[in-house]
């Protein structure tokens, strides 16, 4: 496991998360989680 900071632009702004992620998890999906985890936590 690694753990990866990621930058998301969410309604014309920018949020940092950290993903706890498998070595082998895509970017791809590693910016999904990370998306998801911005707008569960800011998107209400």
């Amino acid at each position: 496991m690694i753990e990866v900071i990621v930058t998301v632009n969410y309604k014309d702004k920018k949020y940092q998360t950290n993903v706890i992620a498998n070595k082998e998890m895509s970017c791809e999906k590693i910016k999904r989680l990370a998306k998801e985890q911005v707008v569960k936590q800011w998107g209400a």
